[in-house]
């Protein structure tokens, strides 16, 4: 099994990439058989979508072609979003813009908001609302929200309701990523026919 790590941050060093790579060693340290697949938008930019994605076009063939092989190797995704101005990063939103049904249709996914203060809620309903129309991620019903995440960061084990917490939503993305495999094997899927969220 592989699950995938999406840093939404658009800064090169940021405490939202810090808490991307935490929660990569956790899931080492919870499940052995798990593999992790990161990507930090802050370190490795994607181009903004454009209908050459379509086309598939030799940018796209660079750029996001290696990315998307790797997230349709992947089981599950988390989405490790920061608030910017009350709003999900442009650079995440663009990343589910590419992601088509093929990438991460069926998949679940797990919602990481993060707030240098007591923010972090707006991007978790944005994501609900909208972040899954197309491409058919599935939120699964739990959610983090990190704040004070430099604070996270510095000192982990300082944070053991944090802790408790994210040992809890992994444990339960786990479940999830095991469940929908049986979805995704079924015959039931046309993304043919209704390639469009409803």
């Amino acid at each position: 099994m592989k699950v995938a790590i999406i840093c939404g941050a658009q800064r090169v060093s940021s405490e939202s990439g810090k808490l991307a790579l935490f929660l990569q060693k956790r899931i080492a340290e919870l499940f052995s058989e798990i593999k992790t697949y990161t990507l930090d938008l802050g370190k490795n930019p994607l181009p903004l979508w454009d209908e050459g994605v379509w086309q598939g076009t030799e940018k796209w063939k660079t750029t996001w072609a290696p990315v998307a092989e790797e997230i349709n190797n992947c089981d599950g995704l988390i989405m490790v979003s920061p608030e910017y101005g009350g709003m999900v990063p442009p650079a995440l939103k663009n990343f589910l813009l590419l992601c088509g049904g093929k990438d991460i249709a069926h998949k679940p996914g797990l919602i990481v908001g993060v707030s240098s203060g007591r923010g972090g809620s707006y991007p978790i309903a944005e994501l609900r609302t909208t972040g899954y129309k197309n491409n058919r991620i599935c939120w699964v019903p739990d959610h983090l929200i990190i704040r004070n995440v430099a604070k996270f960061n510095e000192s982990p084990s300082e944070h053991n309701r944090d802790i408790e917490r994210i040992d809890y939503s992994l444990k339960m993305f786990h479940e999830y990523t095991k469940a929908l495999v049986t979805v995704r094997n079924s015959n039931y899927i046309d993304l043919k026919t209704f390639p469009f969220g409803m």
